[in-house]
């Protein structure tokens, strides 16, 4: 079980978020772009942290978008939350909304 939490503006983000796309090889990533001050991200988080423990196969990663605004514009975020899926360095599919069931689908789906 992985989760990677990028909180700090002056991390290098764009060669570490490329590093962990390749360490994860084919595994799927889930990447959650949120805000402390979103409140359908706050209702989702418990169920995103869940996911850790039902998936241990899958990469989690968590990204405050506030504290990281570089990563956010560089992942073309417009709203929070915002769930982008990655596998083999590849983005395969996005969503944004505080839509559990369709969550674990789309994990379900793509792993």
């Amino acid at each position: 079980m992985t989760c990677f939490c990028f909180f700090h503006p002056q991390q290098r983000f764009p060669t570490e978020f490329q590093a962990e796309l390749t360490n994860a090889g084919g595994k799927l990533i889930v990447v959650d772009f949120s805000a402390t001050w979103c409140g359908p991200c706050k209702m989702i988080k418990p169920f995103f942290h869940s996911l850790l423990e039902k998936y241990p196969d899958v990469v989690f990663i968590e990204i405050d978008v506030d504290d990281a605004q570089d990563v956010a514009a560089h992942c073309d975020v417009k709203c929070m939350p915002t769930f982008q899926f990655y596998k083999n360095n590849q983005k395969v599919h996005e969503f944004s909304g505080a839509n559990k069931e369709k969550l674990e689908e789309t994990i379900k789906n793509l792993k």
